[in-house]
Protein backbone atom coordinates (compact mmCIF):
# COMPACT_ATOMS: atom_id res chain seq x y z
CA UNK A 1 0.00 0.00 0.00
CA UNK A 2 1.44 3.61 -0.76
CA UNK A 3 -0.44 5.53 1.74
CA UNK A 4 -0.48 4.91 5.86
CA UNK A 5 -3.68 4.11 7.33
CA UNK A 6 -5.22 7.78 9.04
CA UNK A 7 -2.37 9.82 6.78
CA UNK A 8 -2.08 12.62 4.85
CA UNK A 9 -0.64 11.08 2.24
CA UNK A 10 -3.85 8.61 1.91
CA UNK A 11 -6.12 11.10 2.10
CA UNK A 12 -4.53 13.14 -0.88
CA UNK A 13 -4.45 10.10 -2.59
CA UNK A 14 -8.57 9.51 -2.00
CA UNK A 15 -9.29 13.29 -3.00
CA UNK A 16 -7.60 12.52 -6.73
CA UNK A 17 -9.51 9.44 -7.04
CA UNK A 18 -12.71 11.28 -6.05
CA UNK A 19 -12.16 13.90 -8.79
CA UNK A 20 -11.30 10.86 -11.28
CA UNK A 21 -14.96 9.31 -10.15
CA UNK A 22 -16.82 12.66 -10.34
CA UNK A 23 -15.28 13.62 -14.23
CA UNK A 24 -15.21 10.16 -15.70
CA UNK A 25 -17.17 7.46 -13.29
CA UNK A 26 -17.15 4.12 -14.53
CA UNK A 27 -16.71 4.09 -18.12
CA UNK A 28 -18.17 1.00 -19.62
CA UNK A 29 -15.52 0.21 -21.85
CA UNK A 30 -13.15 -0.26 -18.49
CA UNK A 31 -12.86 -3.45 -16.96
CA UNK A 32 -14.34 -2.90 -12.99
CA UNK A 33 -13.12 -5.01 -10.67
CA UNK A 34 -16.78 -5.20 -9.17
CA UNK A 35 -17.71 -7.00 -12.45
CA UNK A 36 -14.54 -9.48 -12.32
CA UNK A 37 -15.46 -9.91 -8.68
CA UNK A 38 -19.46 -10.68 -9.32
CA UNK A 39 -18.45 -13.43 -12.15
CA UNK A 40 -16.44 -15.42 -9.24
CA UNK A 41 -18.98 -15.45 -6.97
CA UNK A 42 -21.33 -16.06 -9.56
CA UNK A 43 -19.53 -19.53 -10.32
CA UNK A 44 -18.99 -20.77 -6.88
CA UNK A 45 -22.43 -19.84 -6.06
CA UNK A 46 -23.66 -22.37 -8.93
CA UNK A 47 -20.69 -24.83 -7.88
CA UNK A 48 -21.36 -24.72 -4.04
CA UNK A 49 -24.57 -23.69 -3.00
CA UNK A 50 -26.13 -27.19 -2.72
CA UNK A 51 -26.23 -29.97 -0.03
CA UNK A 52 -27.79 -29.78 3.67
CA UNK A 53 -28.08 -26.55 5.60
CA UNK A 54 -25.03 -26.74 7.79
CA UNK A 55 -22.88 -27.59 4.78
CA UNK A 56 -24.27 -24.28 3.05
CA UNK A 57 -23.37 -22.45 5.49
CA UNK A 58 -20.02 -23.84 5.98
CA UNK A 59 -19.58 -23.31 2.10
CA UNK A 60 -21.20 -19.59 2.38
CA UNK A 61 -18.40 -18.89 5.03
CA UNK A 62 -15.42 -20.40 2.92
CA UNK A 63 -17.08 -17.94 -0.13
CA UNK A 64 -17.26 -15.13 1.61
CA UNK A 65 -13.34 -15.57 3.01
CA UNK A 66 -12.10 -16.57 -0.31
CA UNK A 67 -13.92 -13.38 -2.19
CA UNK A 68 -13.03 -11.05 0.23
CA UNK A 69 -9.46 -12.15 1.57
CA UNK A 70 -8.56 -13.11 -2.72
CA UNK A 71 -9.64 -9.31 -3.90
CA UNK A 72 -7.42 -7.54 -0.99
CA UNK A 73 -4.71 -9.90 -1.59
CA UNK A 74 -4.82 -9.52 -5.42
CA UNK A 75 -4.97 -5.80 -5.00
CA UNK A 76 -2.19 -5.25 -2.24
CA UNK A 77 0.11 -7.56 -4.49
CA UNK A 78 -0.26 -5.85 -8.24
CA UNK A 79 0.20 -2.71 -5.71
CA UNK A 80 3.78 -4.34 -4.49
CA UNK A 81 4.72 -5.28 -7.62
CA UNK A 82 4.30 -1.63 -9.33
CA UNK A 83 6.11 -0.24 -6.46
CA UNK A 84 8.99 -2.49 -7.06
CA UNK A 85 8.86 -0.52 -10.11
CA UNK A 86 8.22 2.52 -9.55
CA UNK A 87 6.68 4.40 -6.40
CA UNK A 88 5.07 6.79 -8.19
CA UNK A 89 3.59 4.19 -10.79
CA UNK A 90 1.81 2.19 -7.60
CA UNK A 91 0.41 5.76 -6.72
CA UNK A 92 -0.99 5.67 -9.67
CA UNK A 93 -2.39 2.40 -9.48
CA UNK A 94 -3.59 2.80 -5.80
CA UNK A 95 -5.68 6.11 -7.40
CA UNK A 96 -7.02 4.29 -10.04
CA UNK A 97 -8.30 1.53 -7.77
CA UNK A 98 -9.89 3.76 -5.17
CA UNK A 99 -11.69 5.23 -8.30
CA UNK A 100 -13.39 2.07 -9.17
CA UNK A 101 -14.31 1.14 -5.93
CA UNK A 102 -16.47 4.95 -5.60
CA UNK A 103 -19.60 5.56 -7.42
CA UNK A 104 -20.84 9.32 -6.94
CA UNK A 105 -21.00 10.13 -10.55
CA UNK A 106 -22.63 6.70 -11.34
CA UNK A 107 -25.06 7.02 -8.23
CA UNK A 108 -25.96 10.35 -9.54
CA UNK A 109 -26.34 9.49 -13.20
CA UNK A 110 -28.62 6.79 -12.10
CA UNK A 111 -30.95 8.88 -9.93
CA UNK A 112 -31.25 11.40 -12.80
CA UNK A 113 -31.91 9.21 -15.61
CA UNK A 114 -35.37 8.19 -13.80
CA UNK A 115 -35.74 11.84 -12.91
CA UNK A 116 -35.52 13.50 -16.33
CA UNK A 117 -37.98 11.38 -17.29
CA UNK A 118 -40.66 11.21 -14.60
CA UNK A 119 -40.02 15.80 -14.70
CA UNK A 120 -41.06 15.17 -18.51
CA UNK A 121 -44.42 12.84 -17.62
CA UNK A 122 -42.57 9.94 -19.17
CA UNK A 123 -43.77 6.98 -17.17
CA UNK A 124 -42.37 4.02 -19.41
CA UNK A 125 -39.00 5.82 -19.64
CA UNK A 126 -38.77 6.17 -15.89
CA UNK A 127 -40.01 2.77 -14.81
CA UNK A 128 -37.49 1.18 -17.33
CA UNK A 129 -34.64 3.30 -15.62
CA UNK A 130 -35.79 2.79 -12.16
CA UNK A 131 -36.18 -0.98 -13.10
CA UNK A 132 -32.11 -1.02 -13.93
CA UNK A 133 -31.03 -0.08 -10.01
CA UNK A 134 -33.72 -1.58 -7.71
CA UNK A 135 -34.95 -5.40 -7.26
CA UNK A 136 -38.72 -4.11 -7.11
CA UNK A 137 -41.45 -4.58 -9.61
CA UNK A 138 -42.07 -1.10 -11.47
CA UNK A 139 -44.38 -1.61 -14.45
CA UNK A 140 -46.80 -0.01 -12.78
CA UNK A 141 -45.44 2.42 -10.83
CA UNK A 142 -46.62 6.09 -10.23
CA UNK A 143 -44.70 9.20 -9.90
CA UNK A 144 -44.70 9.09 -5.95
CA UNK A 145 -43.35 5.68 -6.24
CA UNK A 146 -41.12 6.05 -8.81
CA UNK A 147 -39.72 8.63 -6.73
CA UNK A 148 -39.63 6.83 -3.40
CA UNK A 149 -37.84 4.00 -4.95
CA UNK A 150 -35.39 6.91 -6.13
CA UNK A 151 -34.66 8.37 -3.48
CA UNK A 152 -34.38 5.12 -1.35
CA UNK A 153 -31.80 4.12 -3.71
CA UNK A 154 -29.81 7.46 -3.75
CA UNK A 155 -30.53 7.54 0.41
CA UNK A 156 -28.88 3.73 0.88
CA UNK A 157 -26.23 4.24 -1.84
CA UNK A 158 -24.71 7.10 -0.48
CA UNK A 159 -23.21 4.90 2.05
CA UNK A 160 -22.89 1.42 -0.28
CA UNK A 161 -21.13 3.38 -2.95
CA UNK A 162 -19.45 6.41 -1.58
CA UNK A 163 -18.85 7.08 2.07
CA UNK A 164 -18.39 3.03 3.30
CA UNK A 165 -15.46 3.19 0.42
CA UNK A 166 -14.01 6.06 1.71
CA UNK A 167 -14.39 4.84 4.93
CA UNK A 168 -12.32 1.99 4.75
CA UNK A 169 -9.80 3.31 2.40
CA UNK A 170 -8.89 5.63 4.67
CA UNK A 171 -7.84 2.79 7.03
CA UNK A 172 -6.32 0.38 5.21
CA UNK A 173 -5.71 2.12 1.33
CA UNK A 174 -7.32 0.46 -2.02
CA UNK A 175 -6.92 -2.85 -1.29
CA UNK A 176 -9.51 -2.32 2.15
CA UNK A 177 -11.43 -0.56 -0.62
CA UNK A 178 -12.15 -3.31 -3.15
CA UNK A 179 -12.31 -5.45 -0.36
CA UNK A 180 -15.33 -3.97 1.00
CA UNK A 181 -16.83 -3.50 -2.50
CA UNK A 182 -16.26 -7.72 -2.48
CA UNK A 183 -18.34 -7.54 0.76
CA UNK A 184 -20.97 -5.50 -0.81
CA UNK A 185 -20.95 -7.06 -3.93
CA UNK A 186 -21.21 -10.81 -2.02
CA UNK A 187 -24.49 -9.37 0.07
CA UNK A 188 -26.15 -7.72 -3.33
CA UNK A 189 -25.22 -11.21 -4.92
CA UNK A 190 -26.27 -13.53 -2.07
CA UNK A 191 -27.11 -12.04 0.85
CA UNK A 192 -31.04 -12.65 0.68
CA UNK A 193 -33.18 -14.31 3.17
CA UNK A 194 -34.52 -16.83 0.41
CA UNK A 195 -34.72 -20.48 0.79
CA UNK A 196 -32.12 -20.20 -1.71
CA UNK A 197 -29.34 -18.18 0.45
CA UNK A 198 -30.90 -17.83 3.84
CA UNK A 199 -28.04 -20.31 4.86
CA UNK A 200 -25.51 -19.72 1.91
CA UNK A 201 -25.50 -16.53 2.20
CA UNK A 202 -25.69 -15.89 5.44
CA UNK A 203 -21.93 -15.04 6.22
CA UNK A 204 -21.64 -12.55 3.66
CA UNK A 205 -24.75 -10.79 4.83
CA UNK A 206 -23.38 -10.85 8.38
CA UNK A 207 -20.38 -9.56 7.05
CA UNK A 208 -21.57 -6.82 5.07
CA UNK A 209 -24.20 -5.61 8.24
CA UNK A 210 -20.63 -5.14 10.17
CA UNK A 211 -18.83 -3.72 7.01
CA UNK A 212 -21.61 -0.65 6.69
CA UNK A 213 -21.88 -0.05 10.84
CA UNK A 214 -19.98 2.39 11.37
CA UNK A 215 -20.17 4.59 8.16
CA UNK A 216 -24.16 3.94 7.72
CA UNK A 217 -24.53 6.13 11.03
CA UNK A 218 -21.62 8.54 10.40
CA UNK A 219 -22.55 9.31 7.30
CA UNK A 220 -26.50 9.90 8.76
CA UNK A 221 -25.03 12.65 11.28
CA UNK A 222 -23.06 13.99 8.08
CA UNK A 223 -26.01 14.36 5.96
CA UNK A 224 -28.00 15.94 9.50
CA UNK A 225 -24.68 18.22 9.22
CA UNK A 226 -24.84 19.97 6.08
CA UNK A 227 -28.94 19.98 5.83
CA UNK A 228 -28.68 23.22 8.12
CA UNK A 229 -27.42 24.43 4.93
CA UNK A 230 -29.06 23.00 1.81
CA UNK A 231 -31.45 25.19 0.61
CA UNK A 232 -35.40 23.84 1.59
CA UNK A 233 -34.03 21.17 4.14
CA UNK A 234 -35.84 20.14 7.25
CA UNK A 235 -33.09 19.11 9.79
CA UNK A 236 -35.25 20.07 12.94
CA UNK A 237 -36.12 17.21 14.88
CA UNK A 238 -34.41 15.19 12.26
CA UNK A 239 -32.22 13.81 14.06
CA UNK A 240 -33.77 12.28 17.42
CA UNK A 241 -36.88 11.22 14.39
CA UNK A 242 -34.31 8.74 12.99
CA UNK A 243 -32.87 7.78 15.57
CA UNK A 244 -36.27 6.55 16.31
CA UNK A 245 -37.07 5.54 12.99
CA UNK A 246 -34.04 3.60 11.33
CA UNK A 247 -34.44 0.55 13.31
CA UNK A 248 -37.60 -0.20 12.55
CA UNK A 249 -35.59 -1.08 8.87
CA UNK A 250 -34.70 -4.78 7.84
CA UNK A 251 -31.26 -3.94 7.42
CA UNK A 252 -29.16 -2.53 10.63
CA UNK A 253 -27.49 0.09 8.35
CA UNK A 254 -29.94 1.10 5.82
CA UNK A 255 -32.23 2.61 7.27
CA UNK A 256 -30.22 5.55 9.07
CA UNK A 257 -29.98 7.27 5.68
CA UNK A 258 -32.98 6.10 4.43
CA UNK A 259 -34.75 7.88 7.90
CA UNK A 260 -32.66 10.70 7.81
CA UNK A 261 -33.12 11.61 3.82
CA UNK A 262 -36.93 11.64 4.52
CA UNK A 263 -37.03 13.34 7.20
CA UNK A 264 -34.96 15.85 5.38
CA UNK A 265 -37.51 15.75 2.53
CA UNK A 266 -40.01 15.87 4.72
CA UNK A 267 -41.44 12.56 3.05
CA UNK A 268 -42.17 9.10 3.86
CA UNK A 269 -40.37 6.21 2.50
CA UNK A 270 -40.91 2.73 3.33
CA UNK A 271 -44.30 1.03 2.66
CA UNK A 272 -45.10 -1.70 0.59
CA UNK A 273 -42.72 -3.06 -2.61
CA UNK A 274 -43.29 -5.65 -5.07
CA UNK A 275 -40.74 -8.45 -6.21
CA UNK A 276 -41.41 -10.79 -9.12
CA UNK A 277 -45.15 -9.85 -8.10
CA UNK A 278 -44.65 -11.22 -4.11
CA UNK A 279 -45.43 -8.47 -1.93
CA UNK A 280 -43.38 -6.70 0.36
CA UNK A 281 -44.36 -4.89 3.35
CA UNK A 282 -41.63 -2.52 5.12
CA UNK A 283 -41.69 0.19 7.81
CA UNK A 284 -42.48 3.73 7.06
CA UNK A 285 -39.85 6.22 7.86
CA UNK A 286 -40.41 9.88 8.34
CA UNK A 287 -43.41 11.55 7.76
CA UNK A 288 -45.78 12.80 4.75
CA UNK A 289 -45.35 16.54 5.22
CA UNK A 290 -44.87 16.88 1.20
CA UNK A 291 -46.29 14.24 -1.72
CA UNK A 292 -43.42 12.84 -3.47
CA UNK A 293 -42.85 14.42 -6.51
CA UNK A 294 -39.53 14.32 -8.81
CA UNK A 295 -38.67 17.44 -7.47
CA UNK A 296 -37.49 15.48 -4.33
CA UNK A 297 -35.10 13.47 -6.23
CA UNK A 298 -33.59 16.23 -7.00
CA UNK A 299 -33.23 17.29 -3.44
CA UNK A 300 -31.91 13.98 -2.65
CA UNK A 301 -28.79 14.44 -4.75
CA UNK A 302 -28.15 17.64 -2.93
CA UNK A 303 -28.32 15.76 0.16
CA UNK A 304 -26.10 12.99 -0.81
CA UNK A 305 -23.61 15.42 -2.13
CA UNK A 306 -23.46 17.70 0.90
CA UNK A 307 -23.69 14.64 2.83
CA UNK A 308 -19.99 12.77 1.53
CA UNK A 309 -18.11 16.06 1.15
CA UNK A 310 -18.92 16.75 5.19
CA UNK A 311 -17.55 13.06 5.42
CA UNK A 312 -14.33 13.51 3.38
CA UNK A 313 -14.13 16.89 6.01
CA UNK A 314 -14.74 14.13 8.87
CA UNK A 315 -11.60 12.32 7.38
CA UNK A 316 -9.62 15.13 6.62
CA UNK A 317 -9.71 16.46 10.65
CA UNK A 318 -8.75 13.07 11.64
CA UNK A 319 -5.96 12.80 9.52
CA UNK A 320 -4.66 15.99 10.64
CA UNK A 321 -5.20 14.74 14.48
CA UNK A 322 -3.51 11.45 13.10
CA UNK A 323 -0.86 13.88 12.29
CA UNK A 324 -0.32 15.63 14.84
CA UNK A 325 0.16 12.82 17.53
CA UNK A 326 2.39 10.89 15.67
Amino acid sequence: MVSEPFGLAGLGLLLVAIAIDLLVGDPHWLPHPVVVIGRVIARLDRGWNHGSPEARKTKGVVLTALVVLGTYAVAWLALAALAWWHPWLAALGEVAMLATSLAIKGLRDAALDVARPLARGDLVTARAKLAMIVGRDTQTLGEGEITRATVETVAENTVDGITAPLFWAFIGGAPLALAYKAVNTLDSMVGYLSPQYADFGYASAKLDDLANWIPARLTTWCLWLTAWFVPGARPHGALAATYRDAPRHPSPNAGWPEAMMAHLLGVQLGGTNYYQGRVSHRATLGQPREALAVAHVFRAIRHMHAGWLAFVLLLAIVALLWEAMT
